[in-house]
């Protein structure tokens, strides 16, 4: 193969492993931070008898399933990409990271797959508690499966624990390779980013069902649960953003000057810009509307702070300005936004409206998407923020692709689009099917008792089927007529 075929096969390996995993991580997303509202809302029923509660679980576990679901069937091929596409990447790394995946699988996986059965299919087959038991072990191994693989991640930014034998990553540390500098903050960043994520959702939709005046209880119960999380979990992202940005400027500064659009070798009294259009080829920003000195003291505690830019190393060893740029506004700016959908629900709590006020629900109806859009765009802040590096200052991109033919490589590329597209279409059909459709009423859950007439769920929905069963139904007609 020539150079122009290699660069080009590069150029496409990388960008279907950028397709397939963007579609991936909407799901998981969505489903850690479903998996462990569901189990709340199972512990809460189960203290106060509410049996709004109960519904807001029974609803949201359909859902639930058909977004886990489809992330298990996308997160299938990343693994294999990584041995297609990156084959040099995992033999010189394989030794370090092909154990941390199998962790997760041995962990977290086996953990998901022995009760999520019981969580999906167990309603009228187990007692109350032990259902619940089901559900918080699904959430605790969707929490185990995110810190394995944020720790694999991270390890490829911020690299510890490990020695260099014949070229290749060995480890030395576990502990240093697990618990690298990074990982703590990212881990945090990612768990909040799938509770806020989950929150929207369920947010989203009772706004929806409110402005319809459709399943009026259930909504204002769901509705009023959600902001309060907002409340806590929002501005709490953004302590957790401020301490995993201060990480990246030791660490990684060459991405944290590309988030923040700084050119020269070294500037005091950076300003915050809101808004402008980073210039490559000149080196520059355009059409700058800026707070001054703000980055410093973010950054560096201190007005005139210094901070390196991205003249400090070759035009070879920066990322793409402008992608990691405004990934980061798009990131940044909905995190407020939600902090600012928080406290408005706040306010309009305390005014007694907050289920009257149309332009309120109308906007929070709106961020459905909002969670998983500001996941994407931290995550190509993230990836492409360390770029031309795979594994931070070690291992080039460009020096692990596999020299597959550009033709083949444009296929499975576009197989992917096609299929995921279709994919993706079937899942929203489908999901929303399952919204309109709106939860169980009360008089069905109150019919199919659980732990209340019975040890399991068992007998009481074998009696609720006897009854309605013709042959009950015409015993009962001739007992009449007799």
């Amino acid at each position: 193969m020539d150079f122009d075929s290699v660069q080009l096969s590069a150029i496409l390996s990388r960008i279907q492993f950028a397709f397939t995993v963007s579609f991936h991580i909407i799901f998981p997303s969505i489903t850690i931070g479903l998996a462990t509202l569901i189990a709340l809302w199972e512990g809460l029923w189960l203290k106060t008898g509410n049996p709004l509660y109960l519904q807001l679980a029974k609803f949201w576990i359909k859902p639930f399933a058909i977004t886990f679901g489809m992330g298990v069937v996308s997160g299938i091929v990343l693994s294999y990409e990584f041995g297609t596409n990156f084959s040099k990447f995992s033999e010189l790394t394989g030794a370090v990271l092909g154990p941390l995946m199998a962790y997760e699988v041995l962990t977290a996986f086996f953990l998901e797959a022995g009760f999520l059965g019981v969580m999906l299919f167990g309603w009228q087959r187990v007692s109350a508690k032990l259902h619940f038991f089901a559900s918080c072990t699904v959430a605790v191994g969707t929490w185990i499966s995110a810190f394995w693989i944020i720790a694999a991640n991270s390890w490829m930014h911020t690299p510890a624990g490990y020695v260099m034998v014949d070229g290749k990553f060995e480890v030395a540390s576990w502990l240093e390779v697990i618990f690298n500098p990074s990982m703590p903050y990212r881990l945090s960043h990612m768990l909040l980013a799938t509770f806020l994520t989950a929150t929207f959702v369920v947010m989203a939709t009772s706004a929806w069902y409110l402005r319809r005046q459709q399943h009026q209880a259930f909504a204002r119960k769901s509705l009023s649960l959600t902001l309060w999380l907002a409340l806590v979990l929002a501005p709490l992202q953004a302590v957790v953003g401020d301490f995993h940005g201060l990480n990246v400027k030791e660490h990684q500064p060459i991405k944290l000057a590309a988030m923040e659009g700084i050119w020269a070798e070294r500037e005091a009294n950076v300003p915050l810009l809101l808004f402008a259009i980073p210039d490559p080829k000149n080196e520059t920003n355009h059409f700058e509307v800026k707070i001054p000195g703000l980055a410093s003291l973010i950054l560096t505690h201190d007005w005139h702070g210094e901070l390196p830019g991205l003249k400090s190393v070759p035009k070879a060893d920066r990322p793409n300005v402008p992608l990691v740029f405004f990934s980061f506004r798009i990131m940044v700016g909905l995190g407020v936004l939600m902090i600012f959908i928080a406290v408005a629900g706040l306010w309009l709590r305390w005014r007694g409206t907050l289920y009257q006020s149309r332009w309120f629900l109308t906007v929070c109806s709106f961020m459905a998407p909002s969670g998983v859009i500001a996941v994407l765009a931290g995550w190509y802040v993230v990836e492409v923020g360390r770029q031309p590096w795979l594994v931070q200052g070690l291992v080039r991109t460009m020096d692990v692709v596999s020299p597959l033919p550009p033709e083949r490589v444009l296929l499975s590329l576009s197989l992917f689009v096609i299929t995921y597209s279709l994919l993706f279409g079937v899942y929203l059909y489908f999901f929303r099917k399952l919204i309109k459709k709106g939860p169980p009423s009360l008089e069905e859950l109150q019919q199919l008792q659980i732990g209340v007439k019975a040890s399991g769920y068992a007998v009481s929905f074998t009696k609720a089927l006897a009854a309605d069963s013709p042959v009950t139904q015409s015993n009962t007609s001739q007992e009449g007529k007799i």
